[in-house]
């Protein structure tokens, strides 16, 4: 049955989150680092894709770090650690996204000096209805679509694909074996978010990493302007 109270309820959990991601996202400006918010369902490789990039953007002359947001264990934040940059693991404990009270209170506990940064990554946990939601105050929101998910997942998650600014399919080395129609997952993307940039990656083989990189620093480059 339809209940007005849990609506409201609702409603004042996302203005309170909208209003303290306002604040970070002022919080980032002033300091001059651009966030990335990365959302994915649970298996799509967004964790190889973030190590692989926190491994390479040094190279294009970018510091950074991330903030890995799991329901339980610091497995990514331990296996991203590996890449040199600084790394924080928040523990959701059930909580199926990230909130920006939560960025908030593990950027003040974690003391990390943004204005030493440029790039300053969320991996958010794997899930594509609750994240869609929630701001955290980032000025990029990265949709991971692996190969192996089906062509149709923007169709079964309009909100997710249409409130991201670019969608990247991964494992693209996995495309010929699951027999991965690119023209209609690229049709998906395109029919609930018209004109979205869509990259095609492999953090295995490296394929399309290059365009990413070099994409994502002339997104930093541009917001620093």
């Amino acid at each position: 049955m339809y209940n007005p109270r849990i609506l409201e309820v609702r409603r004042g959990v996302l203005e309170k989150n909208d209003l303290l991601a306002q604040r970070l996202r002022a919080r980032f400006n002033a300091a001059g680092v651009t966030v990335v918010n990365l959302v994915s369902s649970p298996g799509a490789g967004k964790t190889s894709f973030l190590e692989y990039t926190l491994r390479n953007v040094s190279e294009q002359g970018l510091c950074s770090a991330a903030l890995v947001g799991d329901l339980a264990t610091d497995n990514d934040a331990r296996r991203l650690a590996r890449s040199g940059v600084p790394v924080r693991q928040i523990v959701t404990g059930g909580n199926c996204h990230l909130e920006a009270q939560m960025i908030a209170d593990h950027l003040e506990e974690w003391g990390l000096a943004l204005e030493d940064l440029d790039l300053f990554f969320i991996e958010n946990v794997g899930n594509l209805v609750c994240p869609a939601s929630y701001d955290l105050g980032e000025h990029l929101r990265i949709v991971l679509l692996s190969v192996t998910e089906g062509e149709d997942k923007p169709l079964k998650y309009p909100v997710m694909f249409n409130s991201a600014d670019v969608t990247i399919f991964t494992k693209m080395d996995l495309a010929a074996a699951v027999e991965f129609d690119r023209a209609a997952a690229t049709a998906a993307v395109q029919s609930v978010h018209p004109g979205m940039t869509i990259l095609e990656t492999s953090a295995k083989t490296g394929q399309g990493m290059r365009e990413w990189l070099n994409w994502l620093t002339a997104f930093h480059q541009s917001h620093q302007l």
